[in-house]
């Protein structure tokens, strides 16, 4: 008998979620108020990021600080109300970010890294979407000697320990490949194996395509909506209530709001972001972080897009693109920016966790509710593996990846 199974949540993670429970034989319905990858997936900078192996921990920088405190920089902006509603996880992650705990998360969290590029390959080949996807790498540039010498060391002790691949870039180097760069930079470090993708919503509905082509269900829906339906669940979509033996939040940043309403209060936050397009003449052959300044530069499909660091807010603040207009500025300084599309400047959040590891397994207290959130600046790149993972814990089989650091049971 098929068991069934509903997957709340139509980005990256929960879209990967509702294939490879369907490759292992589920009847699968996937819900979302939207049409996948429009919300959190559609306005990331589009990096696979093979090489992102250590996940960000909370600054403590003395001088990074004070910059942020005083609004410096383009990296961090605070909201005020979510310095206060967001103080008891902030504390947490905080305390996370200690050099040793931290330093325990990147073992965890180097073990979903490494197959990101694998997982995602197969699901590109499937879905026929190679025309999205450059696998040339990425880079960090830089405008000081001191920090691309500080970079390179990382780059190296990176090697050794995990063994992501990476090229040291001097200024004439960079100029070479990257000329359309019209400052002149003290150099880069080129991460050789992520890849860009130049629309990153469109790769999400690619996959969304693939699923419904196997027999899937895409359906409208409010997850605020889930209930408890005899032994199973129940969601409210545009066709009616739909049914299932189980199911599966993979909700990004809206998780938490759902999760508190079942009675579980995890040490959650959001970091929000911004991004804007640009009919930039500049014709980047990569995407660019600007690593001291704090912002990617990705070549899209609609042109050159700009995006911001973080902003510590709740996800129903209002906009305040403070972040975008700084980093507008500093990219000027290396690019022909051009003038930006007639568009309002795209907002998205991004569901961290205090302890920078995503939340992967069953609801400690309600049978046949499982978590696949909290995926932090990763989602777009960990879909693949954190939907395998998942499903292989749903099907009870054994997994590829030790799934004990990101059980839910961890918070209790």
């Amino acid at each position: 008998m098929t068991s069934s199974i509903l997957v709340l949540g139509a980005g990256m993670v929960g879209t990967c979620t509702a294939l490879h429970l369907q490759q292992r034989g589920f009847e699968v319905t996937l819900v979302d108020r939207r049409a996948p990858g429009q919300e959190t997936s559609f306005g990331n900078a589009g990096l696979i990021q093979q090489e992102a192996v250590e996940p960000y921990a909370f600054p403590r920088e003395p001088g990074f600080l004070l910059n942020v405190a005083l609004g410096r920089g383009a990296q961090v902006h605070w909201h005020a109300r979510g310095l206060w509603q967001m103080a008891g996880s902030l504390l947490r992650y905080l305390h996370h970010s200690h050099p040793k705990r931290h330093a325990q998360a990147t073992e965890a969290y180097s073990r979903l890294i490494a197959h990101a590029t694998d997982e995602h390959d197969l699901l590109i080949t499937a879905a026929g979407a190679q025309d999205l996807v450059t696998r040339e790498g990425f880079r960090f540039v830089f405008r000081s000697a001191k920090a691309l010498d500080e970079a390179s060391q990382r780059a190296e002790d990176l090697r050794v320990r995990f063994g992501v691949r990476s090229e040291a870039e001097n200024t004439a180097q960079l100029a070479q490949a990257e000329p359309a760069l019209r400052a002149s930079l003290a150099g880069a470090v080129h991460w050789l194996d992520p890849w860009a993708v130049n629309n990153p919503g469109a790769l999400v509905q690619r996959y969304a395509d693939l699923f419904v082509a196997r027999g899937g269900r895409v359906m409208t829906g409010d997850a605020a909506s889930l209930q408890v339906q005899g032994k199973g669940w129940s969601v409210l979509t545009a066709e009616g209530r739909v049914d299932a033996e189980q199911a599966v939040l993979a909700l990004g940043p809206w998780a938490d709001g759902l999760i508190r309403t079942l009675g579980y209060h995890f040490p959650l936050f959001i970091k929000r972001g911004y991004h804007q397009h640009y009919r930039s003449t500049a014709q980047l052959r990569q995407p660019v972080l600007d690593a001291e300044r704090g912002y990617v530069l990705a070549p899209m499909q609609r042109g050159l897009r700009l995006t911001t660091g973080a902003e510590f807010a709740p996800i129903d603040a209002p906009p305040t693109p403070v972040q975008l207009a700084k980093a507008e500025v500093l990219a000027r300084e290396l690019v022909e920016l051009g003038e930006a599309l007639p568009e309002p400047p795209w907002l998205g959040a991004r569901p961290c966790t205090a302890d920078m590891l995503p939340v992967m397994g069953p609801a400690p207290r309600h049978t046949g509710l499982w978590f696949n959130f909290g995926h932090a600046h990763q989602g777009f790149t960990l879909g693949p593996v954190a939907g395998r993972l998942l499903a292989e814990m749903v099907s009870g089989g054994p997994t590829g990846v030790d799934p004990m650091p990101y059980r839910p049971s961890r918070f209790g």
